[in-house]
């Protein structure tokens, strides 16, 4: 715990201008950021006696060990300056909401030369105009049913889309009268762009104008002895009332609104948003935070407006935002939203009237919100605390496990050889920090050698990372610093777990050698450091890739695989890890040196959530592992021309058809392709001289040998169902996949 006197300014450096100022911690980790009229003041009231602040604040200051600040020129500048601090280093004792659920939007794509209607959740994309959320995509599509009968925009994917172009006939919508079938030229691109510029128009609220002209028509129809047409239009009048319907008039002079409301306790607040638009609810949504730091209501209203409108733009921005109490100063901030919607926004409290009503109803939907996540965290905490205290009394540790890592080993018969780490904090989930590794060290199947290596590498960054200053990557083919979805990991934004060394700023372990000297594994390839990527992101509070250590290993294996990885652990000087194995066939829990398996009860939850961790880390690495062996077997000879990219490889497929064909091509026939050089064709036939041919495709189903197809990707068999297997490769499908 450190002593806020050790850090605190002396007496006339802080200006007496408006900014925005950073606490971090020991490890240089920024853990909250504010923003002040006065930086003089407002800090000055941090560096009181430690008795007068509230307790939050109180392990705010003592957590910390400095404080810097930026002096920007108005309030304004300050709350947007202050928005992307939170955004980027996600502070630990700021307020950070958390969505309930991935809203669905009704999005209609007008960057395409086609707009679409579909359903979209998840970040907003420029050019697409949304309107919603809704509580259920449910409610979406059955808003869109009932308006393509006056507004058939396109609804298919891009792939349907393409085919029945190709084929010339329309989907089954076309036919139906439900989408305009841009797609076999039925409407020029300018007429269905206008469809679907009247269909934002009328989910935007200016319904009037549509219902008029078409009972207009209605009666033209009529009077012309149209009856047909006028029984056409007198049901689209009415599918039109009956989408309107589904969205009650909440206020009758048409108001474009959002609606706030907040329910707090001691330590977590919800918020209700509703969304009126044209005087109708359009959408709802809600989020919980917990008050890691001593806020008001106002200033919960305030971060509430920077999570909903830190983002939007224009019309995203309504012209009125109703809240429950006012940020202060609340100048600042009402001209921050003005600034983002490009006109005047209101910012105020409702009194009376309907507005007044409304607010009462969202205030009873923050309620119940708090009310039921509280219910339901409660049983999720009792849960996840007796779970992680069995682990602890099991394996005879000090204190229960708060991050848990665990490594599993995959492979297909030796190859691809890849693995994975998964990371549980508190008992859930953190995709965060999932770690990928291949096996580089050697060739073959060794579960647990596989296992030292995977270790020692990841416990070796540990250690580099308490040691250097930056954010270090290895040199070629390192870990896949990757989430489980596939998406580029980011690094962690939030502190180590209360007890971990990096949270505890304990030392490396007595005796534990440099990361430079850290032994080498027999048979493992050593790690290269390479340059720092980013010298200043630690020095910036961003977390490195591997700066916190678990309070307990799991391996999926058993005593020999616990064997190896308390081997690695030993060999870099670590000895407060526990390791501990399960393996599958018993639900055995395995310890380092022990004869004996640990068993625990089947109805344990602590063995359910090693089971939990251990399937997870198992899912991820096979995966992963599945990855790698499909791109292996979708790799070309032509991957390995260097300076050749992926335009001129498909323009030499397409010239010549297969891989086989421009094989047997001269040197002159290579450089007739469009921007094939001299040099780059000697260059395409040396390699493909060098490279062996694949062996022929064999259908193993038939006994067919089928050499005339093309060969771009690699030669396939087929298995008995007829689907293609890669030749000479061993069908998963079999078991032979670990």
């Amino acid at each position: 715990m450190a002593d806020p006197s050790s850090y605190r300014p002396k007496p006339g450096q802080i200006p007496d201008t408006p900014g925005v100022y950073r606490f971090r911690d020991e490890h240089r980790r920024v853990i909250y950021v504010g923003k002040a009229k006065s930086l003089r003041q407002r800090l000055a009231n941090y560096f009181q006696d430690l008795a007068s602040l509230h307790p939050r604040t109180r392990t705010m200051v003592t957590t910390a060990a400095s404080v810097e600040w930026t002096v920007v020129s108005t309030e304004v500048e300050a709350l947007q300056l202050e928005y992307s601090w939170i955004k980027e280093y996600d502070p630990r004792f700021n307020v950070k909401y958390r969505d309930d659920k991935s809203y669905p939007y009704l999005a209609v794509t007008m960057n395409e030369e086609f707009p679409r209607v579909q359903v979209m959740r998840g970040h907003k994309k420029k050019g697409v105009r949304y309107f919603g959320p809704y509580g259920h995509a449910w409610a979406i599509r059955d808003t869109v049913d009932l308006l393509l009968r006056v507004f058939p925009v396109r609804t298919c994917s891009a792939g349907v889309f393409k085919n029945a172009a190709r084929t010339g006939r329309p989907c089954l919508l076309g036919y139906i009268g439900k989408c305009s079938a841009p797609c076999v030229g039925r409407v020029e691109p300018e007429e269905h762009r206008e469809l679907a510029e009247e269909f934002c128009d009328f989910m935007a609220g200016r319904t009037g104008t549509y219902l008029r002209r078409l009972e207009q028509q209605m009666t033209e129809a009529a009077e012309e002895m149209e009856y047909e047409r006028a029984a056409r239009l007198r049901d689209d009048i009415e599918a039109l009332k009956k989408a309107m319907e589904k969205n009650a008039v909440v206020l009758a002079d048409a108001t474009d609104a959002d609606l706030i409301a907040v329910a707090e306790d001691e330590l977590e607040a919800a918020v209700q948003i509703f969304h009126v638009r044209g005087g109708r609810v359009r959408g709802q949504r809600g989020w919980v935070t917990d008050k890691v730091e001593d806020v008001t209501t106002g200033a919960l209203v305030e971060h509430a407006l920077q999570q909903l409108y830190g983002e939007e733009t224009g019309d995203a921005v309504p012209k009125e935002v109703l809240v429950p109490a006012l940020p202060e100063p609340v100048e600042p901030v009402q001209e921050w939203l003005t600034d983002r919607r490009g006109s005047n926004v209101s910012l105020r409290i409702p009194q009376r009237g309907d507005k007044k009503a409304l607010m009462e109803t969202v205030q009873r939907n923050a309620q119940q919100s708090l009310a039921l996540h509280k219910t339901k965290r409660a049983s999720d905490l009792t849960t996840r605390s007796r779970a992680l205290e069995e682990i602890a009394d099991a394996l005879d540790l000090d204190s229960a496990p708060l991050r848990i890592e665990c490594y599993d080993i995959s492979h297909l018969q030796g190859d691809d050889v890849v693995a994975s780490m998964v990371v549980f904090e508190d008992g859930l989930q953190r995709k965060s920090e999932y770690r990928r590794f291949q096996i580089k060290g050697f060739a073959g199947q060794d579960d647990v050698r596989s296992m030292h290596e995977v270790i020692t590498r990841r416990f070796r960054r540990y250690l580099a990372d308490k040691e250097r200053t930056g954010e270090w990557v290895e040199d070629g083919a390192e870990e896949a610093l990757t989430a489980s979805d596939g998406t580029a990991a980011t690094a962690p934004g939030t502190p180590a777990p209360p007890g971990s060394l990096a949270a505890s700023g304990a030392p490396a372990p007595s005796g534990a050698p440099a990361p430079s000297a850290a032994p080498t594994p027999p048979g493992t390839a050593p790690d290269r450091d390479a340059a720092p990527v980013d010298g200043f992101k630690d020095e910036d509070g961003r977390p490195k890739k591997f700066a916190y250590p678990p309070q307990l290993v799991v391996v999926d294996g058993g005593r020999p695989q616990v064997a190896a990885a308390k081997r690695a652990l030993d060999e870099l000087g670590i000895d407060d890890i526990a390791v501990c194995g399960l393996a599958k066939r018993l639900e055995e829990v395995w310890l380092p040196g022990d004869d004996d398996p640990v068993v625990l009860a089947r109805s344990s939850e602590g063995l359910y959530l090693l089971q939990r961790i251990r399937d997870e880390a198992h899912r991820f690495a096979i995966t992963y592992q599945r990855t790698k062996r499909a791109k292996r077997f979708r790799s070309s000879p032509l991957d390995d021309v260097p300076g050749l990219g992926e335009t001129r490889k498909q323009a030499l497929i397409k010239h010549f058809g297969s891989v086989k064909k421009l094989r047997s091509a001269t040197i002159e026939q290579i450089q007739e392709v469009p921007g094939i050089g001299r040099k780059t064709a000697e260059t395409i036939a040396v390699a493909l001289a060098q490279a062996a041919p694949a062996a022929p495709a064999v259908n193993t189903a038939t006994g067919e040998i089928m050499d005339d197809r093309e060969d771009e990707a690699p030669e396939t068999t087929a298995d008995a169902s007829g689907e293609p297997v890669p030749a000479g490769a061993p069908d998963d499908r079999r078991g032979q996949e670990r």
